[in-house]
């Protein structure tokens, strides 16, 4: 399908915006690590500290001029085009990650970005037409129609159940915790950003659309998401391993957008069954890729805590206190059989 002037646009921002935003994850994490190894406190247990860490802030500008190229994409695309190239931001971050935090991607997690980019280029090809709109009271109709205030208010519940009742006990343990929160604000978000940024881009054009009280609304629906966001991602950096956590959220994220998107601005009406069915197929490819980089966090999982060495390729178990100190590390062979299945469940 031949891209639109618009979608063409739309495309170019959103490949800048993924290599800023793939970079800016590395540069983070250097800023964290800094940030820890000063205070002794870190962010994944609720530390603060690398607020003060100037690495951290060079890597906050990052991704702030990758989020301002994505967030004008919004406005020329749909977000199903522009969302899957994300993928973008995954290698160039396995990649970096490599080269400056000497994280080691397995080969196998080089074939599963090697998938996410083949699904997401699927997506690409046959991604939809931006519909034109007027008004931001038309995209007002679109967020308050039943169907997509249900997928509102589940995001809702499921984001607090996330954050107090599985996020003390195992989003230190389990990625998905933290990228899930992440992942379901993000949904919310994008969609917000994509009415701010269509409001603007009319006033631009001589249609203001500042004197609608809607356009301040997703504003601030913006401005909370983003927090959020903001807050959890650097718990998961800091807890587990970069390489990891990218695609994951990535993944993740892509998903709940487009089926946020799909929802609210319908975009998969006026479709062919074929046309959707190859975009349902990239996904799969997508989330494949992303099984086997998740099948993998295990290669590289000692060096998540804050620079330790792994004694052994074997099962260890680690204890932290407050500041995520080591307290004890057992080798296999030092637990009996059935415990070791029981901490394998």
């Amino acid at each position: 399908m031949a891209l639109s002037k618009q979608n063409f646009t739309g495309l170019v921002l959103a490949l800048v915006s993924s290599a800023f935003i793939g970079a800016s994850f590395i540069i983070k994490k250097q800023g964290l690590r800094r940030a820890a190894a000063i205070s002794g406190v870190r962010a994944g247990v609720g530390g603060y500290s690398y607020l003060l860490e100037p690495l951290w802030w060079v890597g906050m500008i990052t991704m702030i001029v990758g989020e301002i190229a994505n967030f004008v994409a919004y406005a020329f695309a749909p977000a199903v085009l522009v969302t899957p190239l994300g993928a973008l931001s995954i290698i160039v971050s396995a990649v970096l990650a490599q080269i400056i935090l000497k994280e080691k991607l397995h080969p196998i997690g080089v074939l599963g970005c090697i998938m996410c980019i083949a699904g997401s280029i699927i997506i690409v090809i046959h991604a939809p037409r931006e519909q034109p709109i007027k008004s931001v009271l038309e995209i007002w109709s679109m967020a308050t129609q039943p169907a997509f205030l249900v997928y509102v208010g589940s995001v809702v519940v499921l984001v607090f159940i996330l954050v107090f009742h599985f996020a003390p006990r195992c989003g230190h343990t389990n990625v998905l915790v933290y990228t899930g929160i992440c992942s379901l604000m993000g949904s919310l978000s994008v969609m917000s950003v994509k009415a701010l940024g269509t409001s603007l881009k009319l006033t631009f054009e001589g249609k203001n659309q500042l004197i609608y009280p809607q356009t301040w609304f997703f504003m601030l629906v913006v401005a909370f998401c983003v927090i959020m966001q903001m807050n959890y991602l650097n718990k998961a950096l800091d807890t587990f391993n970069t390489a990891v956590v990218s695609p994951i959220y990535y993944v993740m994220f892509t998903t709940l957008t487009i089926l946020a998107s799909v929802i609210m601005f319908k975009d998969w009406d006026g479709q062919g069954g074929g046309t959707i069915v190859s975009e349902i197929c990239g996904f799969i490819v997508v989330i494949s890729g992303t099984i086997l980089l998740h099948a993998t966090k295990d290669f590289d999982r000692n060096s998540s805590f804050r620079g330790s060495q792994p004694s052994s390729p074997t099962l260890s178990v680690r204890l932290f206190n407050g500041n995520g100190e080591l307290l004890l590390k057992e080798d296999e062979e030092n637990i009996s059989p059935g415990s070791m299945c029981a901490r394998r469940q």
